[in-house]
């Protein structure tokens, strides 16, 4: 008998978990309260280890073609508006046949793998119906959803929950959240200006700055003639309002480049930024992937890669599982793969990016950036540097845990 997966959550850990596990031939349903994807700016950088699966799935041709391809990414001194140093992806050649990072929307990726679910006998997709109960026995999972009809209860065999930080299947699940939030929010311009053209900088940019840092990459918008986004940390006591008025927008947006036209800001969002992981990615038939298991500040682009991680290791052991290749208590190894490697090598990374950039010590600053420099010229060291922020050393590590 066909196992039925019930997934909470279209963003694309949910969609991928979903594309995943009916490709394994289990029956899903996917959950999504909004009657439509958001499309407000989110993730956007997607690494090497992450392409592989992606390709593993049939999406990468689709997803690159509304996307950047970027080889490149690059450490600024903010404060001197030098360049400190270079990393080069295609150093990966031969441990990866994708050499690159895709700098393509999150929101992109999960319309990508709609379309493709929708055409999935075994898969059905509700859109404007979220899940508000979650109660298992020993080989079921109860789910009570509400949705345009009203509240209905399904039966499934597992069920994933991919509903983000503010997860409501981690909250039935009573799963502490362990962690801190930032004390500082983050705020997010995005602008039509060619900063490229105008700073000589890649399209990933990390600009340090003991006053303000800068996050500074480009993506290709929805109408496909590029954009940039400008990530800031917002002053303590800023209000929303004055973060997004035109003196301040200007005032940040000058300190990159001279004069910002204020006619080509697209976009402004602020948000707050958390570092925290679930004590448990399983209770019983019932697990955690992507938002719902793990939080992260977002320099370096590692959250949604590790999320779409969980969703394959998961996807591939429920199969084994299911299909009768394993016994149960293989579903252990799910959170024995992916908790102890998220905290690794992301939590601590995404940290640790976040202090680099932000670091107020002079010293301490140019050891930084000795350092950088000393990684980006020894080919070995460069090399190793990029196996660990692609997640490639993360995704064999995991494939080595029992």
């Amino acid at each position: 008998m066909e196992a039925r997966v019930g997934i909470v959550g279209a963003g694309p850990v949910g969609v991928v978990a979903a594309l995943a596990c009916a490709k394994h031939g289990m029956r899903v349903v996917l959950f999504e309260a909004g009657r439509e994807i958001d499309h407000s700016p989110r993730a956007a950088t997607t690494h090497p280890s992450t392409l592989e699966m992606l390709a593993g799935l049939g999406l990468l041709e689709e997803f690159e073609s509304v996307g950047l391809v970027a080889r490149h990414f690059q450490f600024w001194d903010g404060a001197t508006r030098t360049l400190v140093a270079e990393f080069d992806h295609s150093t990966l050649r031969g441990e990866t046949p994708y050499p690159y990072v895709v700098q393509t929307e999150q929101h992109k990726l999960s319309e990508i793998g709609l379309r493709r679910l929708a055409a999935m006998p075994g898969a059905e997709v509700r859109l404007g119906t979220s899940v508000v109960d979650v109660a298992q026995e020993a080989d079921r999972v109860r789910v009570t959803a509400a949705g345009p009809g009203g509240e209905e209860r399904q039966t499934f065999d597992y069920l994933i929950g991919c509903d983000g930080g503010r997860s409501t299947v981690r909250r039935c699940l009573d799963i502490e959240f362990e962690g801190y939030t930032w004390p500082e929010r983050f705020l997010v311009l995005t602008s039509l200006f060619d900063f490229q053209s105008a700073l000589g900088c890649r399209e990933r940019s990390y600009i340090s700055d003991p006053e303000e840092w800068t996050n500074l990459f480009k993506v290709m918008g929805d109408d496909l003639k590029g954009r940039w986004r400008a990530v800031f940390p917002a002053r303590g006591n800023e209000t929303d309002e004055e973060a997004f008025s035109e003196s301040a927008v200007n005032r940040r947006m000058s300190k990159l480049c001279g004069r910002h036209p204020m006619e080509l800001l697209a976009h402004r969002n602020i948000y707050r930024v958390h570092q925290r992981v679930a004590k448990a990615f399983r209770a019983g038939r019932v697990f955690l992937a992507g938002d719902a298991a793990h939080v992260n500040n977002p320099v370096g682009g590692l959250g949604l890669n590790c999320g779409i991680h969980d969703a394959i290791e998961l996807a591939q052991t429920l199969h084994l599982v299911a299909s009768g290749q394993a016994g149960e208590e293989l579903l252990d190894r799910y959170e024995r793969r992916r908790r102890p490697l998220n905290i690794e090598y992301v939590q601590q990374q995404t940290v640790a990016n976040k202090k680099r950039l932000e670091e107020r010590d002079p010293k301490v600053r140019q050891a930084n950036f000795d350092e950088l420099k000393r990684t980006a010229a020894d080919p070995q060291l460069h090399k190793r540097f990029l196996m660990r922020t692609s997640l490639i050393e993360s995704a064999r590590k995991s494939a080595t845990i029992a």
